[in-house]
């Protein structure tokens, strides 16, 4: 119900969220233990996209426009299992995400403040309405309704300290239903739920908003979701699936979730994600498969049918009050704390995401998130870890400080790539292979690059790589590579750059190429250490 309320959505459609989209899920998903229903992400999504189309929130036109937005995840997610486009949760990085959900978080929490105070909603933007709040506490404050919302924060907060696995808000919702019937709040100036429709769902497409045009309005804010659940939910997954040594499809899942927003679509609710906050829950109290969930769906059968009545009595200060704490609960200042102790450059991203998010919007964030992700990715490709390796008295490597500089033996240079080779980093590597030809004393014989950490080489990598052969052949001294995967391999072969470094200076490792440059003509005569012998890593 606190879900329904971030999403603009007449009460009982939270309850139906978690009734056939958790079944749907429960059935066709791989997770054992993610839970999906509503979702403070999606929701608040959903809802920025709906308003901004000039709609009334909990309206009919409302709720089919929902409908149809829960309909577009639900071919999009479909669409992306048939193209196998799971890795695409992989876009979001986990610094990110974390920014990204503490946004949300704020966003969430900061809206919820009126509510609490009794303070009917402000119009405008997230710190617009804060404000506007904020000022008309001291004299519009409805004190029964303050009231509410501080037993509702005792409840949930006192017995959380007692028990984690004591249901604080469940019992709060009890609780003041009870004093809400007993003392008559509504007499007082407390608003509550009212009438709330009794039954389970009627089943059907959304009515009246299969348009074009509508679809059209939708689609952004629609793909925006799409590309949260994928994350969060491949996210949450993948963390259960850690804890208890599970296994999870990230393709499989896509299934279950697009059939579990089509379920929502045609059973009057909303968009559904795997909601992290639930399935802890869920997983706090002792579940560990998805007979939790159906479980959970079972007993949601006797509340549409014999308890609405009850729900119409409860305070709106108690939903305000639990979606100011799952508000609350998103923000990861450990996370946050974590990311700035050991990255402050993925501190800034993730803050920058959070920010976002506030300020200017959700969707808007999350494309940030996604554009800050692939950059963060490219910049540390483009500048692997730099370091050279001595060689142990045991044989094997470690890590040096490149200042040391150096070569295996003389004339021999063996430089480790830490990267794939491509458009971004293939102007450094081309420079860097030559300065370090340049630099070397004696003269360099053989130059043997470690492809252990080069997975795929692009055309401009290929190119480059093409490049620095013929300017080190120019110089007298012969491109070797070592360490070559046979996917490497078949891209070496397809690029022609086999045949042009010649089949003879292919090693299957390092040590196999440092032989034969002993054994070879180059070796012939040489004055070479035998201590001291380094590697150059990248």
């Amino acid at each position: 119900m606190g879900y329904s309320r971030i999403a603009g959505m007449p009460v009982i459609t939270g309850l139906y969220t978690i009734l056939v989209p958790i079944v749907a899920f429960a059935i066709f998903g791989s997770s054992r233990h993610l839970v999906v229903g509503a979702d403070s992400a999606t929701a608040v999504m959903m809802s920025t996209g709906l308003l901004s189309l000039g709609l009334v929130a909990a309206s009919p036109s409302y709720v089919a426009m929902a409908g149809l937005s829960a309909l577009l995840c639900a071919g999009l997610l479909l669409v992306a299992r048939l193209l196998r486009l799971g890795f695409i949760a992989n876009f979001l990085s986990r610094s990110v995400l974390i920014g990204f959900l503490t946004g949300v978080g704020i966003q969430v929490a900061l809206g919820q403040v009126g509510g609490i105070f009794g303070i009917a909603p402000q119009p405008g933007g997230t710190l617009e309405r804060l404000v506007a709040t904020v000022r008309l506490i001291p004299n519009e404050t409805v004190l029964p309704t303050l009231g509410v919302s501080i037993v509702v924060f005792t409840l949930v907060y006192g017995l959380k300290r007692v028990n984690h696995r004591i249901p604080g808000a469940l019992i709060a919702v009890i609780v003041t239903i009870a004093a809400s019937s007993a003392l008559n709040l509504a007499a007082h100036g407390v608003a509550v739920l009212g009438v709330i429709p009794s039954g389970l769902p009627q089943l059907g497409l959304p009515s009246g908003v299969l348009s074009t045009e509508d679809v059209v309005q939708l689609f952004p804010t629609a793909l925006a979701m799409v590309v949260v659940i994928l994350a969060q939910s491949a996210a949450t997954s993948r963390a259960y699936a850690l804890k208890y040594s599970d296994s999870f499809d990230e393709n499989v899942d896509l299934v279950g979730l697009g059939l579990a927003n089509g379920a929502a679509a045609i059973t009057g609710a909303f968009v559904v994600n795997g909601s992290p906050t639930k399935t802890e829950m869920v997983d706090s109290a002792g579940g560990r498969t998805q007979v939790s969930q159906l479980t959970a769906a079972l007993l949601v059968v006797p509340v549409l049918l014999f308890l609405t009545g009850p729900l119409a009595r409860l305070p709106e200060a108690v939903l305000a009050s639990v979606v100011f704490i799952i508000g609350l609960r998103l923000i990861d200042t450990k996370g946050m704390r974590d990311v700035l102790r050991v990255r402050p450059a993925e501190f800034a991203v993730a803050a920058l995401t959070a920010l976002t998010v506030i300020i200017v919007g959700v969707e808007q964030g999350i494309l940030l998130a996604m554009g800050l992700s692939v950059v963060e990715h490219l910049y540390h490709s483009y500048r692997p870890y730099d370091s050279l390796l001595v060689e142990a008295p045991d044989g094997s490597y470690r890590a040096a400080p490149e200042a040391t500089g150096g070569e295996l033996e003389a004339g021999l240079i063996v430089y480790r790539f830490g990267a794939s080779l491509y458009y971004a980093n293939a102007t450094r590597f081309m420079a860097e292979v030559l300065g370090l030809v340049k630099a070397a004393d004696p003269a360099v014989r053989w130059f043997v690059v470690a492809c252990g950490a080069i997975g795929d080489i692009d055309y401009s990598g290929a190119a480059s790589l093409r490049q620095v052969q013929q300017e080190l052949r120019a110089m007298g001294v012969t491109l070797v590579l070592a360490d070559i995967s046979d996917q490497l391999r078949q891209l070496l072969d397809r690029y022609g750059l086999a045949e042009q470094i010649g089949e003879a200076n292919l090693y299957d490792t390092i040590r196999e190429a440092a032989s034969a440059y002993r054994r070879g003509p180059g070796a012939e005569g040489g004055q070479r250490p035998t201590s001291a012998r380094l590697v150059r890593d990248e």
